[in-house]
């Protein structure tokens, strides 16, 4: 009695075939953010640079820009887009409680581009002064 059995070389050839054409595909179609890091110095005086514009979300919803408070996003839009209608340098840091809603920091951050930012920086951490 003869036996049969699969012949399993074409399958082997078709999974090596498909082997090789991921492997070269996967390096291109990864993708990512670019990201800026920032540059250190060795001045620890805790000082903020001149020029330097941070904007605060606190969690009672008030929104501080370089220490100076406003009622709402609406009214820190209004800020921005006066100050930065005349800054060369349309860099912006930003930063928020932890018990802040996420939608409200992703508010601020779209009155922040709509005031003409380019480059919006976020700080990780916040600590009450």
């Amino acid at each position: 009695m003869a036996k049969a059995e699969p012949n399993v070389v074409p399958l082997c050839d078709v999974l090596l075939v498909l082997l090789i054409i991921f492997m070269v595909i996967t390096p291109l179609v990864q993708r990512g953010i670019d990201v800026k890091l920032p540059e250190t110095s060795s001045d620890t005086s805790g000082s903020q640079p001149v020029g330097l514009i941070v904007v605060t979300l606190k969690k009672d919803l008030t929104v501080d820009i370089n220490k100076e408070n406003f009622a709402d996003i609406r009214a820190a839009g209004e800020e921005l887009r006066r100050q930065y209608s005349v800054r060369a340098d349309k860099t912006i840091f930003l930063r928020a409680e932890a018990t802040v809603p996420y939608n409200l920091v992703i508010d601020l951050i779209d009155a922040c581009k709509a005031a003409g930012v380019e480059t919006l920086g976020l700080v990780p951490e916040y600590f009450t002064e």
